[in-house]
């Protein structure tokens, strides 16, 4: 028995929708706003959705982008209007509505239309998230709005970054809907046109100028002088200055057309608070596209992933995530098992050499250990003092001796 999802302000419509398709054997879930319809969407996953436009706290086509940039556009969506207009049903079939159907609603058009959305296939979950999937986010939104705004005026975007860049999420934010995605880093032989012409209207992408070679510097020129003819957009980013890459060798024309347009983005290390919500849609987003099984994250867990630096930026946070969630034998992945993989993770990377003198050693220990509990325990000074058997005067001053930042919250 399919599932429908029939979200609608008015309590009458919503009433009439449901007698309506029971009656011809649907399984109907209600929601009365935009809110109700994303909790319904995670919890009874829709067969097929029937979204009401005009909404008193969100309007439907608002939440139809989000679920498309989320990944949660998996499922036949029909857009609702007592008094639409050809734009808004353009701009909702544009962002992946199935159909549109004014108010009143004949029952012939409803059934057809209900008919024609459960005989479709069910989309392909996206393969990348967007900005536009984070909507609780302030720094997130206000990143998004200055690159829309940026983007609109110019073809060439720079993105100034450090440890912790959230460059390919900037990037994949351009991109529209269906349109290709060239990355230049990956181009190992120099572009020719036929490439450029197979990626009209696409994003171009480079994720550090710093590692790209001569050809590909050539290749990046190339694309450059090309970018209004195949009404392409480009998006790079830098960890390096421009006075190091014209050390480097870089063709100073090149590096100041690059630099021409620049933007310097928070990080993952300036986001540490938007650090659960980016998790919680990564693993909505992996658990979706089928990447990994149906999994979730303990409060603790959350907390764990929030206090890591994430040097490696989006991408290194996707990756753990996804390990996490295939790796885990629990539904409900802990704060152990998240700093257990995070501190593993950690020690591998530092390998500590042994022929360290031993009072270097022994610190340097002494940082991991420390380091692991506190994310274990949340930063809680008490339980931190009870597990590793310091009173929390001397816990204190050996964290500060070891160069540990804790803050002296609540310790209840």
């Amino acid at each position: 028995m399919a599932k429908i999802l029939v979200v609608d302000d008015e309590i009458g419509i919503r009433e009439l929708l449901r007698e309506i398709l029971c009656d011809e054997g649907y399984d109907v879930v209600l929601a009365e706003n935009a809110t109700a319809a994303r909790a319904a969407r995670q919890t009874a996953r829709p067969d097929l959705v029937l979204l009401d436009i005009w909404m008193p706290d969100t309007d439907g086509v608002t939440v139809l982008k989000e679920w498309a940039a989320s990944g949660l556009l998996t499922m036949p969506v029909i857009m609702m209007s007592g008094h639409g207009t050809i734009d808004t049903a353009v701009e909702a079939i544009r962002f992946g509505a199935l159909d549109f159907l004014e108010k009143p609603i004949s029952l012939q058009k409803l059934l057809a239309a209900v008919k024609r959305g459960l005989q479709r296939q069910p989309n392909k979950t996206q393969a990348h998230l967007t900005l536009a999937a984070f909507t609780r986010s302030n720094p997130l939104r206000e990143l998004r709005k200055r690159l829309d705004q940026i983007n609109q005026k110019s073809r060439m975007l720079l993105l100034r970054v450090g440890p912790g860049s959230l460059a390919e999420l900037c990037a994949r934010s351009l991109q529209n809907a269906g349109c290709p995605w060239l990355d230049l880093g990956t181009l190992a032989q120099p572009i020719e046109v036929q490439a450029l012409e197979a990626a009209r209207g696409g994003q171009v992408f480079i994720e550090d100028l710093a590692q790209i070679n001569r050809s590909q510097q050539k290749n990046l020129a190339f694309v450059i002088d090309r970018l209004d003819k195949y009404d392409l957009h480009l998006l790079a980013a830098t960890t390096q200055q421009a006075d190091q890459l014209l050390k480097d060798g870089w063709d100073p024309q090149l590096v100041r057309r690059m630099f021409e347009v620049a933007l310097v983005p928070p990080s993952l290390l300036e986001l540490k608070e938007e650090v659960p919500e980016l998790v919680a849609q990564l693993l909505q987003h992996l658990t979706e596209s089928g990447e990994v099984p149906a999994r979730t994250l303990t409060t603790g867990a959350l907390n764990a992933l929030r206090n890591s630096p994430w040097g490696g930026g989006f991408g290194e946070l996707r990756s753990a995530v996804k390990s996490l969630a295939l790796g885990s034998l629990e539904e409900e992945i802990s704060a152990e098992e998240v700093v257990r993989f995070i501190s593993r993770a950690s020690t591998a990377a530092l390998a500590l050499p042994l022929d360290l003198p031993l009072r270097e050693a022994r610190e340097t220990f002494e940082r991991l250990y420390f380091e692991y509990h506190l994310q274990l325990e949340d930063g809680n000074i008490t339980r931190l003092a009870d597990k590793t058997g310091l009173e929390r005067t001397h816990l204190y001053r050996k964290l500060k001796q070891l160069g540990i930042q804790v803050g002296r919250r609540s310790e209840a």
